[in-house]
């Protein structure tokens, strides 16, 4: 932290040319990092006792100091852009490993809670001896440009040069990770999740996932995903989400085409609305109960009949459910979740089996819980999956056979 405010003052007195240069290639993808709070353990027990988090299922282990930090990665044009997002550094000062951990949909710019719910299960991670980072993803927080919404490339880049950032962090603050980074992320940090592995996999051998588990992702977005558009849905307010993401990305439409695909006076919303100001809720205020009812009839009679048509493509090129990961993962899902419906999961699973993989794995977080609920009990299930590859733990692989019982307590009386 003061490192890169030293080379900032320098720069400022030294000419400018020179140290840019030494700037960038000295410290890489870092900007900069603030300290925004501290939480010791007994601060903690009373955070945990107010989110109703059991500690005879999620023990508390160390106090976690939470940082934001501002790093560079890339627009879709390769250019170099500005990204923000949270780190959860525990206190115990032994090498940890680095844990992603990716967030659910947001639209609406700026930096998330200290303590809102996916900052905590941040924490649930970090309190054990992780070092956490969640990445707000390119467009969201105090980045730059506009977020991409279920954009594989985009994705990937906002957390593998963060995890590249957070080394630089962790050095700073003498408190080196261990060469092993685990992967998770919750709803479309699910599919952020699996995105980032893939795209680790395919280009940079040098990176060793030791473990993925995607938690409730839209990984079937073609296929499962596509389904809830022709019925009433909880979120109206992704569909537009997507389009205007997969717009930005590939430059299908020009501007006033592209809104001319709703009809009126949804038109009117999506150009207005989708700017970062607005909470995804809100917008949902102003849509149909059936997301294809505010889509022109003529688009989507080509979309459902034309299999050539440019978004159909592309929607299956940002799938996620049908490449085979050499990494162990795990897919954790809830049967009641009608957000993102569980059977994402169940066909990612079964064509990552038939497309060679083999350390791949079902579960269940819960069979009545919605998608909300499931987040907390999905994200346990991660940690019991985690720790099994961290401790190398082969007894008792599926988590601690106490926890595992307190937690199927837990999922019979909530």
């Amino acid at each position: 932290m003061n490192k890169c405010y030293t080379i900032l003052s320098l720069f400022k007195l030294n000419g400018l040319f020179l140290l840019l240069v030494i700037s960038l290639s000295a410290f890489g993808q870092l900007i900069e990092y603030n300290k925004v709070g501290y939480y010791p353990k007994d601060s903690l027990k009373i955070i945990w006792k107010q989110k109703n988090i059991p500690r005879s299922i999620v023990n508390i282990k160390h106090g976690i100091t939470i940082y934001r930090v501002k790093y560079f990665t890339k627009w879709i044009d390769g250019n170099k852009i500005i990204a923000t997002g949270s780190m959860f550094v525990p206190d115990n000062s032994k090498k940890n490993p680095l844990l992603v951990y990716n967030h659910g949909t947001r639209i609406k710019k700026g930096a998330p809670k200290k303590l809102s719910g996916e900052n905590i299960l941040a924490m649930m991670f970090s309190t054990d001896g992780y070092y956490v980072i969640s990445p707000d993803f390119i467009g969201l927080g105090e980045g730059e440009k506009s977020h991409l919404y279920c954009h594989i490339e985009s994705e990937a880049d906002a957390g593998i040069d963060f995890i590249r950032s957070s080394k630089e962090i962790l050095s700073d603050l003498g408190k080196p990770a261990t060469s092993e980074l685990y992967i998770t992320g919750y709803s479309q940090g699910g599919h952020a999740a699996l995105a980032q592995l893939q795209v680790l996999e395919r280009d940079f051998p040098n990176f060793k996932v030791k473990a993925c588990s995607p938690m409730s992702g839209p990984y079937d977005l073609g296929g499962v995903q596509e389904e809830v558009m022709y019925h009433p849905y909880p979120f109206s307010a992704y569909l537009p989400y997507l389009l205007k993401s997969l717009n930005t990305a590939y430059d299908l439409f020009s501007e006033n085409r592209f809104y001319n695909i709703f009809k009126p006076p949804y038109d009117s919303v999506v150009r207005y609305m989708y700017n970062g100001q607005h909470r995804l809720r809100k917008i949902n205020e102003y849509l149909p109960e059936k997301p294809v009812d505010m889509i022109q009839e003529g688009f989507v009679k080509r979309y459902n009949n034309d299999p050539d048509f440019e978004l159909r493509k592309l929607l299956l090129i940002n799938a996620l459910s049908n490449w085979s990961p050499k990494t162990p993962t795990q897919l954790c899902y809830c049967e009641g979740d009608k957000v993102v419906p569980f059977e994402n999961s169940i066909v990612t699973y079964e064509n990552m089996k038939k497309l060679g993989s083999k350390d791949v794995f079902l579960k269940s977080g819960g069979k009545k819980f919605d998608h909300y609920k499931c987040a907390g009990t999905s994200t346990v299930y991660t940690k019991f999956f985690f720790d099994r590859y961290l401790y190398d733990k082969r007894i008792f692989k599926k988590g601690p056979l106490l926890k595992r019982g307190f937690l199927s307590l837990y999922k019979i009386f909530n």
